[in-house]
């Protein structure tokens, strides 16, 4: 088995400004548009701690927090906080700040699980992740509950 990780390695950071184009009639940002970032950050916070290619296998909660506007500035943040065989649990974190009065606040969190390909579009092993600080700790012993609830979803079967 490969050698432990620490989770700081995988730690990704950006900045979007929010523009009218990716906002609703309200001039709030477009969920999806918020999506497609979670799944960047995710993707390459889990390419850096796998190096390697990956997919996305799921997004197991998109918790919508509070409505970024026109004009602010998100600030993205992720990391892989668990690790399976083949799979990578990601954390990510947007806040928007607001230029003008320096108010930044809690956007999205969400959890992304992101698995690792070999050169033929096959599931690679992965190296274990281990936490650093006190905050990483708190997201990596949560994992085997995310983890259990993960697979309990997985028994319920759509007509």
């Amino acid at each position: 088995m490969a050698e432990a990780i620490p989770m700081s390695r995988s730690r990704t950071k950006t900045t979007k400004l929010v523009m009218p184009p990716d906002t609703n009639h309200h001039g709030t940002i477009f969920g999806g548009q918020v999506l497609a970032y979670l799944d960047e950050m995710s993707a390459i916070a889990s390419m850096k701690h796998a190096g390697a290619a990956v997919v996305t296998a799921s997004i197991d909660s998109v918790d919508f927090v509070s409505p970024a506007r026109v004009g602010d500035v998100l600030e993205i943040e992720a990391v892989v906080c668990s690790t399976g065989r083949t799979s990578m649990e990601v954390f990510v974190q947007v806040h928007s700040v607001d230029i003008v009065t320096g108010a930044r606040k809690l956007t999205t969190e969400s959890f992304v699980t992101m698995v690792a390909m070999d050169e033929e579009n096959k599931p690679t092993p992965v190296a274990p992740v281990y936490p650093e600080t006190k905050a990483e700790k708190a997201l990596f012993d949560k994992a085997p509950a995310r983890r259990a609830n993960r697979q309990e979803r997985q028994q319920i079967k759509h007509s």
